[in-house]
C-alpha cells in the first residue's frame, strides 16, 4: 500500500536573530520591503519586527543593483509587498547566508497524510514530499504519521521493520520515502 504525505507550511516561519534592543532571539517577518533607490541603484530589505519588544531590523535582499538589472515583475513584487516573495526569499539560502540567519519552523508546519486506510496492511509505503524547504527530524515525523512515539519508530528501525534510505536520526527537508512492515 502506498501513501503520500505532505509536508506544508502553516504560517512564515520566525527568523533567529539577535535582537540589539531586549536580547529576544526571533523575529517575525513584518510582510513588508523597503526599497531604496539612489540615482540608477536599488537597494532591498525585507522588514522584521522582534517578537520581544516589535524593534525593525532589516534582511538585505538587493545591494547596490542596476534597476535595469533588476526584471520588472520582480520589481514590481517587491514594490507591493507581494507575501508570496516573502516566503520565497526568507528560505533562500543565500540571502540566510547574507544575512547571517537561519529559520525557526516551530509550529509554522503541518504534516497532511490524507484518509489512510491502513487496516489489514502489512506493508506499508509512504512517499513524504515537502511543499516548501522545512527541516523536520525524520523521525519525529515518521512517528507523527503513523501515530506512534518516536521510542516505538526508533524500536521499529532497530529491529528493521522501518527501512529508508534517510537516516531517521537526522533532519532533512528534501522528498523521501520509507516503508514500514507490521
Amino acid at each position: 500500500m502506498l501513501e503520500n504525505w505532505v509536508v506544508m507550511p502553516t504560517r512564515l516561519p520566525l527568523i533567529r536573530r539577535r535582537c540589539h534592543v531586549c536580547a529576544s532571539a526571533r523575529f517575525g517577518p513584518s510582510g513588508k520591503f523597503r526599497v531604496n533607490a539612489n540615482q540608477k541603484l536599488i537597494d532591498v530589505w525585507l522588514l522584521a519586527l522582534c517578537t520581544g519588544c516589535g524593534e525593525t531590523t532589516k534582511l538585505t535582499v538587493l545591494e547596490r543593483t542596476r534597476v535595469r538589472a533588476i526584471p520588472s515583475g520582480l520589481l514590481d513584487r517587491l514594490l507591493h509587498d507581494d507575501p508570496d516573495l516573502i516566503a520565497e526569499l526568507l528560505q533562500d539560502p543565500a540571502i540566510q547566508r547574507r544575512n547571517r540567519v537561519c529559520l525557526d519552523w516551530e509550529d509554522a508546519w503541518r504534516l497532511d497524510t490524507g484518509e489512510p486506510d491502513r487496516q489489514g496492511a502489512e506493508v506499508i509505503e509512504v512517499a513524504v514530499h515537502f511543499a516548501a524547504r522545512i527541516p523536520v527530524r525524520v523521525e519525529r515525523l515518521i512517528a507523527e504519521g503513523l501515530g506512534l512515539s518516536r521510542a516505538e519508530v526508533e524500536r521499529l528501525t532497530v529491529t528493521g521493520n522501518l527501512v529508508s534510505a534517510v537516516k531517521p536520526s537526522g533532519k532533512l527537508s528534501e522528498d523521501f520515502t520509507f516503508t514500514v512492515k507490521r
